[in-house]
Order: structure tokens, then C-alpha cells, then sequence
């Protein structure tokens, strides 16, 4: 929370850490600090440029960003 009455301040980043988690973190097991870099890189360049998002109408975010 970032202030009084701010209790949904940081949803966006909670939905975003979990769903990082969930379909990077957790299946790919990482075995060090190196490993984990490499990947989340990976993984938010997919994210943002070819994953789709619901809430942009199945659109990655570069995409709608650059509209």
C-alpha cells in the first residue's frame, strides 16, 4: 500500500508478478541468479511484443502502444 486508502494501489503489479510466476518462474525451475536474468528477459520481450493481452482485444501491449 502506498498511502492511506490505497489497499488496491498495487494490483496491477501483484496480477502482473503472479503471472510472470506462474507461466515462467515455476515451470522453468531456474538453478541460479544468471538463469532467472536470462529468462524473465526472455519472457518480458515475449510478453510485450507477441504475447496477447485480454484486456487490449488479444493484442500484445507494443502493439497498442505504438497505435
Amino acid at each position: 500500500m502506498d498511502g492511506r486508502g490505497r489497499a488496491l494501489g498495487n494490483v496491477l503489479v501483484e496480477r502482473l508478478w503472479r503471472k510472470v510466476k506462474y507461466e515462467d518462474i515455476y515451470l522453468r525451475d531456474y538453478s541460479n541468479g544468471r538463469e532467472l536474468h536470462e529468462g524473465l528477459t526472455t519472457y518480458f520481450q515475449f510478453y510485450n511484443n507477441e504475447g496477447p493481452h485480454s484486456a487490449h482485444g488479444r493484442q500484445p501491449p507494443l502493439q497498442v502502444y505504438a497505435a
